[in-house]
């Protein structure tokens, strides 16, 4: 693997920014992480193409990320290229009943779109942080929804079979999973929304919002929900159960807000949220026998965590 060589090829093929051991931390919503070998903003189709070309010749490892709004990075960082869509995949259209969006449209930019306009079809976005691409590979949702049911397509391009357009009928969407994870880099994606009642679709937005807000710790660093629900169940509801809210590790704390909820309160490390989450889990299994699984991503090694 060569990271240096990989750095100087890719600083002449892509107009964006390439950046060699760049702290994590600046791009995720948890402000944790070490340093990526290397990170590349790629700003259109043929920069993505060029990337993976020379990531592979060069043996570089790659990951693409949004946001970062459900990702825990480790503190050993990452030794591999960490790749995020640039503007080009920020820009969105509404068409007709379909409106169209680049994979790093921030999703609450969608929202206030269809809000302005009284679309409906976007209220499982409320309050959802992050990029689009990111709501497709985890099927992002609220109890109103989630994106997997309002999906007409997804374009994605992979090194082996190059561009390809997905209906999205043909997506296996599940809890917080979809069947596009590992197909490749998501490009685009066209979502369906019609027009409604402005005055109902706005009030619903705002009343879904409102209460998002009350409920979830919104202003404190975070990576939103930690755990999956179980089937017919609440993790929150049974971290609360299991006494843990409040419970704290170095600089992580379980929100006294939302119990599903770890944040950083000021120096966290990706230890201890890894610390406080092994806890977690292990004492709800113990007092429930329910197992809770991770809805947040994880990069890097986390082994000596």
């Amino acid at each position: 693997m060569s990271v240096n060589a990989a750095a100087a090829r890719l600083g002449k093929a892509l107009s964006g920014a390439v950046h060699v051991q760049e702290p994590m931390a600046r791009h995720t919503t948890y402000r944790i992480g070490g340093p990526a070998a290397l990170f590349c903003a790629l700003e259109g189709v043929h920069e993505v193409v060029s990337a993976l070309r020379i990531l592979a010749e060069e043996g570089v490892r790659w990951t693409i990320v949004g946001k970062g709004s459900n990702l825990l990075v480790a503190d050993t960082g990452y030794d591999g290229a960490v790749l995020v869509l640039g503007r080009e995949f920020r820009r969105h259209v509404i068409e007709g009943d379909l409106l169209r969006a680049g994979a790093a449209s921030v999703v609450a930019h969608l929202v206030q779109d269809a809000f302005a306009r009284g679309l409906s079809g976007m209220s499982w976005a409320v309050g959802i942080p992050g990029t689009l691409g990111g709501a497709l590979t985890m099927n992002a949702g609220t109890r109103e929804g989630s994106v997997g049911a309002v999906v007409d397509s997804v374009t994605l391009y992979s090194p082996e079979q190059g561009l390809m357009l997905v209906r999205g009928s043909d997506v296996a969407w599940e809890y917080r999973r979809s069947g596009l994870a590992g197909r490749g880099i998501i490009l685009e994606a066209a979502l369906r929304v019609s027009v409604g009642d402005p005055v109902r679709v706005r009030s619903s937005m705002e009343r879904l919002l409102k209460e998002r807000k009350t409920s979830q710790p919104l202003g404190s660093p975070s990576a939103g929900s930690v755990f999956m629900n179980p089937e017919g169940g609440s993790a929150g509801r049974l971290i609360d159960e299991a006494g843990l809210k409040g419970a704290r590790r170095g600089g992580a704390l379980v929100s006294p807000v939302h119990a599903n909820f770890i944040m950083n309160d000021g120096g966290a490390t990706a230890a201890d949220v890894m610390d406080l989450m092994r806890t977690i889990q292990t004492t709800v299994k113990a007092k429930t026998g329910v197992d809770l699984r991770p809805e947040i991503r994880f990069l890097g090694d986390f082994e000596g965590s």
